[in-house]
C-alpha cells in the first residue's frame, strides 16, 4: 500500500499576501516563496476570516469558526475537549509535531497569569493542552525574536525550557530540520507519515531581523501602497515599520529555502507537501490604519501556497476561490486522503491541489468574515490598534466585499474595480440592490454558523 504523504505547515505571523515579490510587492525579496508558488498551487484569494492571532489559530486546528472552536477572543484557551486536525491525523497513522508559537493556551481561569512563571514568554504548556500534537518545541507568545524561550519534553517525560540561540525564525527552523532528520532515520516509526507545523512569529511586530536582512531595506526608498494616505506622520511610521517587516519576511523566505533543501537532501521532497500561509495580515498605514483586527485587504488577505511533489505540468496553477481559515484543516486532511470529520465546518480544497478539479461539491461562493470579540480595548485600556467593535462580513468569489457593524452598514467594495478599497459603496443609493443581495448572503452565513448578530 502506498505511503500517505507528509505535510508541513509553515506559518508566518502577520504576513499579508501582498508582501511577496510574486504578488507584486516591489520592495521585498521572496525567491523561495515565489518558487513554491510557481511550482505548486497558489490560492490567490486566501483569507483570514478573523484577523487576530488566537481566534485564527483556534479555527486553523479545529476547522470551526472562532465562536465554535472555544477560542473566540485573543488569549482564549483552547478547550481540552476540542478535537483537532492533529487528533484526526494521529488516528490515521501520522506522527505529529508542533514547533514555535502556539498562542492557544490563553488566560486560563485556573492559571494565575500574574505570576512570573506563567508569563506567556516562558510558560510551559502541559501535554494535555497541546491540541493533540505529540512532538513539541513551543511557546505561548513572545514578540521578542532575539530573546525566545521554548519548552519541550525530555527523555524522562518532564517538561524543560531553553532559550534559542540567535534569531527565532532561524533557530526554530533548525529544530524542524533536526526533527525531520530523525523522522527518516532507521527507527520503528521510519515508515510512518508525519504532519508538522513550523509556526514562526516574525514578521509580527516589533519588525526586526538579522542585520544582513535589515540592511537591504531603506525606509526612505520604500514604495507605499496607493491607499496609504498622504499624511506625514502615517507615512513616516509606515516606512520605518515596513523596513523591518520586509527584512523579517526575507528571513522567513530564507528559512523556507533551508527547509525545502532539507527535504531534498533527505530524499523525501516528492513525498512531502509544504503549505505556507499566515494567520492574518498587517495594514501598515493603508487607510490610515495599522496592525490587524480590521476587514481591509491588507489585514485579511493572506498567502496560502501548497507546494511539494513535482506536478506533471509546470504551468503556473492558481485557485481563485476565497479559501478561509476554517478550510485549512479539511484541505490538509484531504491532501492526506482523509475525509473531513463531522466536527469540522470548513471546505476541503484538496482536489485543486491534487489535480482532480471535478469535485462533486462546489466550494462556497463566498468567505465569511467575523470579529466576535474585539480586543483593541479592554476595561477602558487600549491594548492594540484595530477595530474596537464586532463586525461580520463576506468576500465573494466574484469580487465583492461587504462588512457590517451591529445594525449598521459599514463597508462595501467592488474589488475588481477598486482593489485598494478607496471607494466605499455601502451607503451609495445607486448600489442599494447589490447591497441587499450581499446582505442577504451575509445573513445566510450568520444563520448557518449559529451566532446571533443584528444586521
Amino acid at each position: 500500500m502506498k505511503k500517505k504523504p507528509n505535510v508541513i505547515w509553515v506559518i508566518a505571523d502577520q504576513m499579508r499576501s501582498q508582501a511577496m515579490s510574486y504578488h507584486g510587492d516591489p520592495n521585498v525579496r521572496t525567491p523561495n516563496i515565489d518558487r513554491l508558488a510557481i511550482e505548486g498551487v497558489d490560492f490567490t484569494q486566501a483569507l483570514s476570516g478573523t484577523p487576530l492571532c488566537s481566534p485564527f489559530r483556534g479555527s486553523l486546528i479545529t476547522g470551526k469558526y472562532p465562536h465554535e472552536s472555544s477560542v473566540e477572543a485573543l488569549n482564549s484557551p483552547l478547550s481540552t475537549e476540542m478535537p483537532t486536525v492533529a487528533h484526526t491525523l494521529k488516528e490515521n497513522g501520522y506522527n505529529t509535531c508542533w514547533i514555535g508559537k502556539w498562542h492557544l493556551d490563553g488566560d486560563r481561569p485556573e492559571l494565575d497569569v500574574s505570576l512570573p512563571e506563567n508569563k506567556k514568554q516562558i510558560r510551559q504548556i502541559p501535554p494535555e493542552r497541546r491540541g493533540g500534537f505529540e512532538s513539541w518545541w513551543a511557546y505561548e507568545n513572545n514578540n521578542q525574536p532575539f530573546n525566545c524561550t521554548v519548552h519541550t519534553d525530555n527523555d524522562e517525560g518532564e517538561m524543560e525550557s531553553f532559550r534559542l540561540e540567535g534569531y527565532e525564525s532561524d533557530a526554530l527552523t533548525d529544530i524542524m530540520i533536526n526533527w525531520l532528520e530523525k523522522q527518516v532515520s532507521q527507527d520503528e516509526d521510519a515508515n510512518k507519515p508525519f504532519f508538522a507545523c513550523l509556526s514562526l512569529q516574525p514578521p509580527h511586530d516589533p519588525y526586526v531581523a538579522p542585520a544582513e536582512c535589515m540592511k537591504n531595506y531603506n525606509p526612505a526608498q520604500l514604495k507605499l501602497r496607493p491607499n496609504v494616505p498622504n499624511n506625514k506622520k502615517i507615512e513616516e511610521r509606515s516606512r520605518v515599520e515596513l523596513a523591518g517587516y520586509y527584512a523579517a519576511i526575507e528571513r522567513v523566505d530564507w528559512n523556507l529555502g533551508r527547509l525545502r533543501k532539507t527535504l531534498l537532501d533527505l530524499g523525501i521532497d516528492q513525498d512531502t507537501y509544504i503549505i505556507f500561509f499566515s494567520d492574518h495580515g498587517d495594514l501598515h498605514g493603508s487607510h490610515g490604519q495599522f496592525r490587524k483586527m480590521a476587514p481591509w485587504e491588507e489585514a485579511i488577505k493572506i498567502p496560502f501556497i501548497v507546494g511539494g511533489p513535482t506536478r506533471e505540468s509546470h504551468l503556473t496553477k492558481t485557485v481563485d476561490f476565497p479559501i478561509n481559515h476554517v478550510d485549512i484543516a479539511p484541505t490538509t486532511l484531504g491532501i492526506c486522503g482523509i475525509n473531513t470529520p463531522d466536527y469540522m465546518r470548513g471546505f476541503d480544497y484538496s482536489s485543486y491541489v491534487l489535480g482532480y478539479d471535478d469535485t462533486q461539491q462546489l466550494p462556497p461562493d463566498s468567505a465569511y468574515l467575523s470579529l466576535p470579540v474585539p480586543t483593541a480595548t479592554q476595561e477602558g485600556v487600549i491594548l492594540e490598534e484595530g477595530v474596537d467593535r464586532p463586525f461580520r462580513g463576506i468576500v465573494t468569489r466574484c469580487g465583492w466585499k461587504y462588512v457590517v457593524l451591529e445594525n449598521q452598514e459599514w463597508l462595501m467594495f467592488n474589488l475588481n474595480e477598486d482593489p485598494y478599497e478607496q471607494v466605499n459603496l455601502a451607503l451609495n443609493p445607486f448600489y442599494k440592490d447589490k447591497r441587499k443581495e450581499l446582505q442577504e448572503r451575509l445573513l445566510l452565513w450568520i444563520n448557518e454558523t449559529n451566532y446571533k448578530f443584528q444586521v
